[in-house]
């Protein structure tokens, strides 16, 4: 529950610049908001998964050590904003995230595409990167007990897409294409209430280890395969361990052992969470934590005193 305070905060300095077309002052809120209340949790924590290289970024970078000091060791992998642009605009599922396992439990995913495949409980263990689109459409409306045509499966609405677009629509099965966000995108597969029943479509390989951890929460499945670019990324995966690059990277593959834990707050309306609101008591927050060892989903609501806790850290 206290790493739910992390993205709350996140999500309440970035949304403060919803709509003002600013994507970098938004994630920089977000950022700095993430990194200040992480120096309250009890953690020895290590950033695999954040926001650059130590070169690139001024916090929250890849190697960056987290937490008070004190607590388990853990692997922290961060998106303090999934969906700058989507925050720039004041459009739809932006969400401020993390996820932790045990050190050494996460894949660190070098920062090039993934092609990705995610689905909800029914049809965990039954899909595969390896399969066609029309395969895995059809695994999963069998596993749902429902037609093709009422199938929906979320994309990314990208160039690189079309032909995947094209296929999905011939198999008569729906599609929802997003412009951004597909670590929200896969959670919602795991959730009816969301109408969404597969992800398909290649996307940010961190991201993809970020949604492979709620996705372990959650009792669905997630694939990856790393898609390099040239021979610098070919290197990078060679120097991670994956020689072959083809290879399909399986939910333990990306995040290993039985316990990982995953949070995020809205920060824009979504399918499965509200946007942050903002009122005369102060800000509204709407988020999920989940933890795989448990099996636990829990929903927080919160109502924050900006007054008090203007920056969400309580100070002495």
């Amino acid at each position: 529950m206290e790493l739910v305070r992390v993205t709350e905060a996140a999500a309440l300095s970035s949304a403060r610049w919803m709509g003002k077309g600013l994507k970098e002052e938004a994630d920089d809120a977000a950022t700095t908001a993430m990194r200040e209340v992480f120096d309250t949790i009890p953690m020895k924590g290590v950033v695999v998964i954040g926001e650059g290289e130590m070169d690139e970024a001024p916090m929250l970078y890849i190697g960056e050590k987290v937490g008070n000091g004190y607590g388990s060791r853990l692997d922290v992998a961060v998106d303090p904003l999934e969906g700058t642009s989507i925050v720039a605009t004041g459009t739809w599922g932006a969400l401020a995230v993390l996820a932790v396992a045990d050190a050494g439990d996460l894949l660190h995913a070098p920062d090039m595409y993934m092609d990705k495949i995610a689905v909800g409980p029914e049809a965990a263990g039954l899909i595969s990167l390896d399969n066609s689109i029309e395969e895995n459409i059809a695994i999963v409306a069998k596993a749902k007990n429902k037609n093709v045509e009422d199938v929906v499966v979320t994309i990314l609405h990208r160039d690189r897409h079309e032909e995947m677009i094209q296929r999905v629509r011939a198999t008569g099965a729906r599609i929802k294409l997003i412009p951004d966000g597909d670590v929200a995108a896969a959670i919602n597969t795991a959730f009816p209430k969301t109408g969404v029943d597969l992800l398909l479509g290649s996307g940010g390989a961190p991201e993809g280890v970020i949604a492979a951890v709620a996705m372990k929460c959650l009792g669905g499945d997630f694939q990856g395969r790393l898609l390099p670019e040239d021979e610098a990324q070919e290197k990078r995966c060679q120097d991670m361990g994956i020689a072959d690059t083809g290879r399909i990277l399986l939910l333990d593959d990306l995040v290993k052992g039985e316990d990982c834990i995953f949070a995020a707050t809205g920060v824009t309306d979504g399918e499965l969470l509200r946007g942050v609101q903002f009122t005369g008591q102060g800000g509204q927050t709407h988020s999920v934590v989940m933890r795989a060892k448990s099996g636990t989903v829990r929903f927080v609501e919160g109502i924050h005193s900006l007054k008090k806790k203007p920056k969400m850290v309580m100070k002495p």
